[in-house]
């Protein structure tokens, strides 16, 4: 069968990485072809993902391999931009969000800009009892005047610095205020009870501070390539996620060389480990990937690589499944 028309056409500014001089993003446009193809699959793109096409599985048992290997549960939902396919495994399970929410908050910080609600340049200050565990960017900055609001989403999400995430959290109004703004979003699933650090406890069976694999990827398509941000604050969002420091041995080792990846990751106790992303294959839609793991034993490299492993496959089953259409 014919590929579909986004799948032959260069994907342009919704589904594209475009230069952003103010986050230093220097990256290049692909060429945008064939509009009335590609306006018909943005719209469905767009959709809500009850009325897209149906799921598929992940093989099985490659999934339950990788679960073995670490002792883990693990959750999976690759959602194709091109047509709302998703292909998943515990897709509806619920899996501690860890730092993964940080992608979220900004997001929500990004809507209120675009409402005149909030300005990416307001500073804040850092004082230092606002300081909690593992804050790389915000502790130098405690007698300096602080962050513009901007600088602490680079931080959050670049090196998931967190008490810049407790600080976008207080300018959102806290978790609460967070958790309503995914409701808004369609996004019933989705909640944040607490802040950094306590949000990484991540004891089985807590619902504080979860997801789904399905819910996230639906939120991240509506934020990163549908309209729920203005076209400025998606390429500021996909700009942080590009300059992602802390993922390397994730779903980026996974990659092919001529893909390109904006993702977050997270990590907390019972073994929890994450990473969620929006992936850019040559010529064609973006895909938006969740993986969470939580319930594992096995040293943080060996979670590290199974993570690597569910990317490596969802490569070689999104790849065979275009090439079968």
């Amino acid at each position: 069968m014919p590929s579909s028309p986004q799948r032959l056409c260069g994907a342009d500014h919704r589904s594209s990485p475009l230069h952003s001089s103010s986050l230093a993003v220097k990256l290049a446009v692909r060429p945008s072809r064939c509009w009335k193809q590609w306006l018909a699959a943005a719209a469905l793109a767009c959709l809500p993902l009850g009325a897209q096409a149906a799921d598929k599985p992940l093989s099985a048992s490659a999934i339950q391999d990788i679960e073995s290997e670490v002792g883990a549960r693990i959750g999976v939902t690759v959602l194709d931009t091109a047509d709302g396919t998703r292909f998943s495994w515990r897709g509806n399970e619920r899996f501690p969000m860890s730092s993964t929410f940080k992608v979220l908050a900004c997001g929500h910080l990004l809507s209120r800009v675009d409402e005149g609600q909030e300005s990416l340049s307001r500073k804040v200050a850092i004082r230092p009892a606002d300081l909690v565990t593992y804050s790389p960017i915000t502790e130098n900055h405690t007698q300096d005047g602080g962050l513009t609001l901007e600088a602490l989403c680079h931080a959050t999400i670049t090196t998931s610095d967190n008490t810049a995430g407790n600080l976008i959290l207080d300018t959102l109004g806290g978790p609460a205020a967070l958790t309503a703004y995914l409701r808004r979003l369609d996004d019933d699933s989705t909640r944040l009870d607490r802040r950094e650090t306590a949000l990484n406890e991540a004891t089985p069976g807590d619902p504080r501070d979860t997801t789904t694999p399905h819910a996230m990827a639906a939120t991240l398509q509506r934020l990163l390539v549908g309209d729920a941000l203005s076209e400025p604050s998606r390429l500021a969002l996909q700009g942080w996620m590009l300059a992602n420091t802390t993922g390397d041995d994730k779903l980026r080792a996974a990659l092919p060389d001529d893909w390109q990846i904006a993702d977050k990751t997270g990590g907390g106790g019972y073994g929890t480990n994450n990473d969620v992303a929006i992936l850019w294959p040559p010529l064609r839609a973006p895909l938006i990937v969740a993986v969470y793991l939580t319930e594992s034993e096995a040293e943080l490299a060996a979670r590290n690589a199974a993570i690597a492993d569910v990317g490596r496959l969802l490569v070689k089953e999104v790849l065979e499944d275009e090439a079968s259409r």
